[in-house]
């Protein structure tokens, strides 16, 4: 028994919305993101799935002329882009003074808009979209891995208060391992009996921060230290 075209070309479009959205999500579960394979998937998926209630309006006028109804279909795909925030919103967390996730929540927004794509049809700019958006997750990753760039890291060190390591000493010492010094702060504990300076250290190279790492564990006069780089 024949499917009716219409069956057809729906199956088509939630198919193909999930493939596309799968393939995305693939990237991110290789790279152990929380947001993967499955969430893309989804996401996809849905958007397809919700476009189709505009593409076809027949089904829930019934018995209603289409031309005694205005309806607006980028309204829908405008709650689907607004309603996708959530998500993204899910993904992005703080790791200590880090903030990462925020790749991973533009994939699933990018993803949503690729299953809006499949779910009217538009399959050209769709498929397109999802080979750009592996390459920009992927390749894109070898490429930044290769700029040079610099590093970035919140750093403390604590001294006992009669053996505090002079400012421009500490200075130089951070130099002599590679790095600069920005946001210098100072605090005193409340006993009294500790000392600290507070900074932001920048490096070209992310080995520094395990040499700087051996370095302050050598030094006697270090009562506690530590380096928190920041992510994306």
């Amino acid at each position: 028994m024949p499917l009716d075209p219409n069956t057809v070309q729906i199956i088509t479009h939630l198919v193909a919305a999930l493939i596309a959205g799968g393939i995305v999500g693939l990237e991110r579960s290789y790279h152990g993101r929380p947001a993967g394979f499955r969430t893309h998937a989804l996401v996809c998926l849905a958007s397809s799935l919700l476009m189709l209630v505009t593409l076809y309006q027949e089904k829930w006028f019934i018995g209603i002329p289409l031309e005694a109804v205005r309806t607006d279909p980028t309204r829908m795909a405008q709650g689907i882009m607004t309603g996708i925030g959530f998500l993204g919103a899910g993904v992005i967390f703080k790791e200590g003074l880090s903030v990462r996730g925020l790749t991973t929540a533009a994939s699933i927004w990018i993803t949503a808009a690729i299953g809006i794509l499949m779910g009217v049809g538009f399959y050209l700019p769709a498929v397109l979209a999802t080979l750009l958006t592996v390459a920009t997750l992927s390749f894109f990753r070898w490429i930044e891995a290769r700029i040079p760039s610099h590093f970035y890291a919140h750093h403390f060190v604590r001294f006992d208060r009669d053996s505090v390591m002079p400012e421009q000493e500490l200075k130089g010492f951070l130099a002599n391992l590679g790095f600069t010094v920005a946001n210098m702060s100072h605090r005193l504990s409340d006993d009294g009996i500790n000392f600290e300076y507070r900074m932001v250290i920048r490096t070209t190279n992310p080995q520094n921060l395990s040499e700087l790492a051996v370095a302050l564990r050598e030094l006697k006069t270090v009562r506690a230290f530590r380096i928190s780089p920041t992510g994306d």
